[in-house]
């Protein structure tokens, strides 16, 4: 059927993991109650050790061929190595993020093979809490309703601490913590106690059957819709967003699982159950072969299609093999055959001593990974990251400087069509030198000089260049860091034009994270207004298949709006990888003297 194939085959999406937790929850909790009917107890013995052979075969084979990944091939991942795969071989992988990892929206900070695990250690944790409740409840003498108050309470709960615990500057506690998102689970658990399947009648009348068929659509095009309205950035994904996607998965469920329902025929197909039969695999590989091959081929924009049906051809070879000769094997294996496996007699058997070995070789060089590899605070910056802290520390202290004297002058930011220069610049050794660092005509350089500027970067490559963009760009205030995401970067410019410190000019550069809107723009034309001018940077990122998606979007908006101006960056640095650190991301020391005489030469022919 149609609900038992889906769970491992959507939670890479932001909405698809609730729409997992809640049939997790629901099927979890059905097959106890369904074995306390059949035995009058729960085994929470065979219950576990059943959750084992299903999951950690799998697990412990995509760790290990991971690890070993990146103790050969992929060094820039080996910081950590030892508590990543630790956490999540006993499911605290998404506490260990909470306070550790990256933003997971965030594609340009050191990205983790693992980052998306989090979800499973959340079912992990699941798995031992839930049943060892249920089976204390049951033999308290529990009934459906002391269970439905329960649940009720715990998912109201769960609700508030991530509506309480959001923060647009760190999403992590909100999007990773397991009692931020029991309410997903605890909703299907809900179900799985006054919806039971068994005891759900297989004749009912045609008006309920339709009824049920049309609550089953409806809650299909909502949560098809949310796959692309839903934004994990935005504060209404965890205040009421999540939870009607949660409520939408209960609803499809409820339809599913009934007898009498159409729909769950409707979307049961020979294609949904081949990936629903390999969807663990599909799960857990679709990160490492993600990541691993947009490092290893570095253009990926010049064919964004072509590489991303390799890497989908790629996620299900490699699930095929793992359902094949992992999933399906240990799932039904006993001690005694798997013993019986290693007969140098058999074909057959070779065969799986010829896999032992390779498992054995595989993690012998993951375990010499995990015992060399850095923490954190033991790792060397490359220099990138060094760059980037020594540009960030110097930007803080410019704008600092920069309020300190708008405080003292009093005086608010004046803005209209027109740029704003704060008085008559000196042609001196300094404008000298600063011109021929950074190959800019005098009269650029004079006319630039003192723009009153804002700029701010959603991603890492405005605070890369923000110490060059300051000397020439003196009167710039600077708001960029790394993994800074669009939301918090409108955030930012809305408040400073609540405080009236939002320069005439607004440089932004957002796009390298990840593709960008027309509703993006045009939040951000409209926050801005008419009477300043925004100059919006191209992207470069041609390791990531939306570049071209957001410089289309751009040159849209830039006939659009007359106050919009395009700094063509992408054209600019196109070809030059000497520009770039290794990522041909980033610009180095180069790069960023070339990115700020774009910027400058631009502003100059806009003027």
């Amino acid at each position: 059927m149609f609900y038992h194939l889906l769970p491992f085959s959507i939670p890479g999406g932001f909405a698809g993991v609730s729409i997992f937790f809640v049939i997790s929850g629901y099927l979890i909790t059905a097959s106890l109650l369904n074995e306390n009917q059949r035995n009058g107890r729960i085994n929470f013995g065979q219950f576990s050790l059943r959750r084992i052979k299903r999951l950690y075969p799998t697990l412990v084979a995509m760790l290990v061929a991971t690890g070993a990944y990146i103790t050969m091939f992929a060094h820039q991942f080996l910081v950590n190595l030892r508590v990543t795969i630790g956490s999540n071989l006993v499911y605290l992988y998404n506490w260990w993020e909470i306070s550790h990892g990256q933003n997971y929206f965030d594609r340009f900070n050191g990205e983790s093979p693992f980052t998306h695990l989090w979800s499973l250690s959340i079912e992990g944790q699941f798995y031992i809490i839930w049943p060892l409740i249920l089976i204390a409840m049951l033999a308290w003498g529990a009934k459906s309703k002391h269970f439905g108050w329960l649940l009720t309470g715990l998912t109201v709960i769960s609700v508030l601490l991530m509506a309480f615990l959001y923060d647009p500057s760190n999403i992590n506690r909100a999007y990773y913590g397991t009692d931020t998102r029991a309410f997903s689970i605890t909703i299907g658990a809900w179900l799985a106690f006054y919806w039971p399947q068994a005891k759900l009648a297989e004749n009912i009348p045609n008006s309920d059957r339709t009824i049920l068929d049309v609550t089953g659509i409806i809650s299909f095009l909502v949560l098809v819709g949310s796959f692309f309205v839903l934004n994990g950035q935005k504060a209404f994904a965890y205040r009421g967003g999540l939870l009607i996607v949660s409520l939408a998965a209960a609803l499809l469920l409820s339809v599913c699982v009934h007898p009498s329902s159409h729909v769950n025929r409707w979307l049961t197909n020979p294609v949904f159950s081949w990936v629903g039969q390999r969807s663990y695999g599909i799960y857990l590989y679709q990160f490492p072969v993600m990541i691993f091959y947009e490092a290893a081929v570095k253009q990926i924009a010049a064919h964004p299609v072509i590489n991303m049906v390799i890497e989908i051809t790629l996620i299900l070879l490699l699930s095929e093999l793992s359902y094949r000769f992992i999933e399906q094997p240990f799932r039904k294996i006993t001690w005694q055959q798997f013993t019986g496996w290693f007969n140098p007699n058999d074909a057959k058997q070779r065969m799986h001593f010829a896999l032992a070995s390779a498992a054995v070789v595989f993690t012998l060089i993951c375990s010499y990974g995990m015992i060399t590899a850095p923490k954190a605070d033991e790792a060397k910056p490359d220099h990138l990251q060094q760059n980037i802290k020594n540009n960030e520390a110097a930007t803080e202290a410019k704008n600092k400087e920069l309020a300190k004297n708008q405080a003292a002058t009093g005086k608010k930011l004046k803005h209209n069509n027109s740029y704003v220069v704060s008085g008559p610049v000196k042609w001196n050794k300094k404008n000298l030198k600063i011109a021929k660092k950074y190959h800019l005509k005098k009269k650029v350089l004079m006319t630039v000089q003192n723009i009153k500027m804002t700029a701010v970067g959603g991603d890492s490559v405005l605070a890369d260049s923000s110490k060059d963009l300051q000397t020439v760009f003196q009167q710039t205030y600077v708001a960029a860091k790394v993994g800074m995401q669009p939301e918090a970067a409108y955030d930012i410019l809305a408040t400073l034009k609540a405080k009236d410190q939002l320069a005439p000019t607004v440089l932004i550069n957002i796009g390298t994270n990840g593709p960008i809107t027309t509703d993006q723009v045009q939040r951000y034309m409209k926050l801005v207004g008419k009477n300043r001018q925004v100059f919006w940077m191209t992207a470069h990122v041609p390791t990531r298949s939306w570049e071209g998606q957001v410089n289309q979007t751009l040159a849209t908006a830039s006939r659009k709006y007359s106050n919009l101006h395009l700094v063509d960056w992408h054209q600019a640095s196109l070809n030059k990888s000497s520009w770039f650190w290794e990522d041909d991301v980033h610009p180095n020391p180069l790069g960023n003297k070339k990115f700020v005489k774009v910027v400058a030469d631009t502003m100059y022919q806009k003027r």
